[in-house]
């Protein structure tokens, strides 16, 4: 009876470990490869660029459209292209920044290599898509 159930357990076992083997591997969660990025770092992960995203949103108080146009076909965010002023205002803004904060705030850097904000939108934005002056 011993024999039985060990041989019984080790064909279950072959077979479990032979279909595990012949199953397609998952890969690693994949990072999306985005278009036109000048500023940020090609290779950002999805959440990080999503948590940069919302930092411009709420220190301007806007939405995504303020910067990126509606695809007319698709109806959605063509977020690649560089139709609208406000994004390309948005890069030299962003250069401006990471320029301030190595010159003025020493050399500290985040994981993509961008100066660590000291100064940031908010600093002169308060919530509003154009500073007061």
């Amino acid at each position: 009876m011993k024999t039985r159930t060990l041989v019984i357990l080790t064909l279950i076992l072959c077979i479990v470990i032979g279909t595990s083997a012949t199953m397609p591997q998952q890969d690693e969660k994949k990072q999306p490869e985005y278009k036109n990025l000048k500023v940020l770092p090609k290779k950002i992960s999805h959440d990080d660029l999503d948590k940069v995203m919302d930092h411009y949103n709420a220190a301007l108080g806007v939405k995504c459209n303020f910067c990126h146009v509606r695809n007319e076909q698709t109806k959605k965010l063509d977020f690649a292209s560089d139709a609208k002023e406000e994004k390309l205002i948005a890069r030299s803004m962003m250069k401006m920044t990471n320029k301030l904060n190595v010159k003025n705030f020493g050399e500290k850097k985040d994981q993509y290599n961008q100066a660590v904000m000291e100064v940031s939108c908010t600093t002169c934005h308060r919530g509003k898509s154009h500073p007061e002056g």
